[in-house]
């Protein structure tokens, strides 16, 4: 486990205990993708052909496929749905940036 991420249980006794360590979470999850989003437009930048026209599928089933392995309650098809929603997101924030 990443030595950032506290992956015990947290003691939840109360509703309220539970929706504050999600929102301590979703806070959290909102930094690490809008950073992933920033690596991901250098990655852009970097590639032959960017944008949508340069997805590499290969890659993303490399990406769900190491994920899966430290989530596996969560399997490789629901990682896949959530991957293509945060490489979409990113590659719409690419293009508005080079659109800027």
């Amino acid at each position: 486990m990443h030595e950032l991420i506290d992956s015990t249980e947290p003691a939840i006794g109360s509703l309220a205990e539970a929706r504050a360590a999600i929102d301590e979470i979703d806070a959290a999850l909102a930094v690490l993708l809008e950073r992933r989003t920033a690596v991901a437009g250098a990655v852009q930048r970097l590639k032959p052909v960017g944008g949508f026209a340069g997805r590499n599928p290969e890659r993303e089933r490399q990406i769900v496929t190491a994920m899966a392995e430290k989530a596996p309650s969560l399997g490789p098809e629901r990682l896949a749905r959530i991957m293509n929603a945060v490489i979409e997101a990113g590659l719409e924030v690419a293009e508005q940036h080079r659109a800027e």
